[in-house]
């Protein structure tokens, strides 16, 4: 789609007039000095709203610009800090930073040889600087590795799956595991399951024979749904929506604390991103599928971006599994991931997706229900966008902060809405200081379940509770205690501790 463009300065600019002005006696140096600690308390966001401000009063100051990318960078929103880096680029040819800002911002999204150019400029401009060199050659590496794997790749329709190499059932168990066991029909059982959840809040993993039993059931299920599910919800019972969780296993369990655990009488919906960044994501996806496995009505899931190979690959989902278990099972997962339907129908009324709509209008959910979606996502289209897109607050459709999807405005989810005969669009995607945000007049809400977001976003979790009306209650809760195991423990590059 040929969409107009929004600059970086305008996004943050709607922003700042979102949340309200400051004081009169505001300088550059004072906002600069306000956005610089923001950014040390870890409070991204508000950062990028001070920059844009000071900004205001010193337009192209490459400093800024540069100080407002690495913000960017931090929200994942990779599209508007290349934006800035290159705008700083251009205020003064000289600032190495920016240079830097925008090649991480490139290798972030998979843009390789954009990234391998500007890393080659900050050695050159600075030879000696250790972190560039060592960027520079983690970003050959990448390319070099993914030039060979581009060589000698199969055609995908002679593909063979990781699942048809596995038989589960014949795999052994150390006999002196001393956990829960399943009887021969392998059925996996709630006490199964409660087992597990207690071993793993010990810090102990599952017999690697269950961990692949629970994928293969999972795989089954999955593969039989289409694109998007309706699910219904009965006179009389209540539906919970749960957005991204990104690895964070003590909150996941709180949330069971709070709300119940998932059952056919206590369904559940999480809205992809159940791994990344959390160093437990292991645990919270065996956790989701083995309660899908015991009853499918308990709990649906649906795909976020980081069910994806290469998010897998760089924000240590990847990493996590081959270190506590193996490169088998780490694609197994892959493989299951691309059976995740990708939205959701709840009672007829409230269309769930992780990212959001879409470039064009007249999409339809018969349309989506048909995407073919056994496969890793594309770089546009619908199946890409509702991984990947947000909501705007300027009408219409600009391009996404992010790089990767689209940002689209109240009237484009009001006539999806009106198109589709719906009432609602829920989505995650994004982190909200309560946990939850209602935008577009109230035809768009935003969960995120995952609280003090990588240790050090301050915010709430939530998640949403329906009944047969449709009428969402927000529930908010703050983050549980959990072992000293930091973010991004198990990611293998140098990009994610800038």
């Amino acid at each position: 789609a040929n969409l107009p463009t929004l600059s970086a300065r305008d996004r943050g600019r709607s922003e700042f007039r979102k949340i309200g002005s400051g004081g009169m006696a505001d300088t550059p140096e004072t906002l600069k000095a306000a956005a610089n600690e923001l950014f040390k308390e870890g409070k991204f966001a508000k950062a990028v709203v001070a920059y844009s401000r000071a900004l205001e009063m010193t337009p192209g100051n490459a400093v800024l610009l540069s100080n407002r990318a690495f913000a960017h960078l931090k929200l994942e929103n990779y599209g508007s800090a290349i934006e800035d880096a290159t705008f700083a680029v251009q205020a003064d040819a000289s600032y190495t930073k920016a240079y830097y800002r925008r090649a991480s911002s490139h290798f972030l999204l998979g843009h390789l040889t954009e990234a391998l150019k500007d890393f080659k400029l900050v050695c050159r401009m600075h030879p000696n600087d250790r972190d560039g060199r060592m960027k520079l050659k983690e970003c050959e590496n990448a390319l070099r590795k993914r030039r060979f794997e581009a060589a000698i790749a199969t055609p995908e329709d002679v593909v063979v799956k990781i699942s048809e190499s596995i038989n589960a059932r014949e795999m052994i168990i150390d006999s002196a595991y001393d956990g829960v066991r399943l009887e021969e029909d392998f059925i996996i059982t709630s006490e199964f399951t409660d087992d597990m959840i207690e071993r793993f809040k010990a810090q102990k993993t599952i017999a690697s024979k269950y961990a692949f039993e629970i994928l293969m059931q999972a795989k089954t299920i999955f593969e039989a749904l289409p694109s998007v599910v309706d699910i219904p919800i009965p006179d009389g019972e209540k539906f919970t929506v749960c957005g991204d969780v990104h690895g964070q296993f003590f909150d996941l369990c709180n949330i069971f604390e709070i709300n119940g655990m998932p059952s056919a009488k206590n369904p559940y919906l999480f809205n992809g991103d159940f791994v990344d960044r959390g160093s437990f994501s292991v645990e919270v996806i065996l956790t989701l599928l083995a309660f899908k496995c015991v009853d499918p009505s308990s709990i649906y899931l649906t795909r976020g971006n980081h069910e994806t190979a290469a998010m897998n690959k760089m924000y240590g989902f990847d990493g996590e599994v081959k270190a506590k278990y193996s490169v088998k099972l780490a694609d197994l997962f892959q493989e299951v991931f691309q059976y995740l339907p990708l939205g959701a129908v709840l009672a007829k009324k409230v269309f769930i997706v992780h990212g959001g709509l879409f470039s064009r209008d007249g999409v339809t959910i018969a349309e989506l229900r048909k995407i073919n979606r056994f496969a890793e996502p594309p770089e546009s289209g619908p199946f890409c966008e509702m991984l990947w897109s947000d909501p705007g607050a300027l009408p219409g459709r600009h391009p996404s902060k992010r790089g990767v999807g689209v940002a689209f405005g109240a009237d484009v989810t009001k006539k999806f809405l009106a198109d589709n005969d719906l009432e609602l669009v829920v989505r995650s995607h994004e982190v909200k200081d309560e946990g939850y945000e209602v935008d577009h007049d109230g035809c768009l809400i935003t969960v995120f379940s995952a609280p003090n977001y990588c240790d050090q976003m301050g915010n709430k979790g939530a998640f949403i509770t329906f009944h047969a009306d449709c009428v969402p209650h927000f529930t908010s809760f703050d983050a549980a205690p959990h072992p000293p195991s930091r973010p991004m423990q198990y990611a293998n590059n140098s990009f994610m501790f800038q």
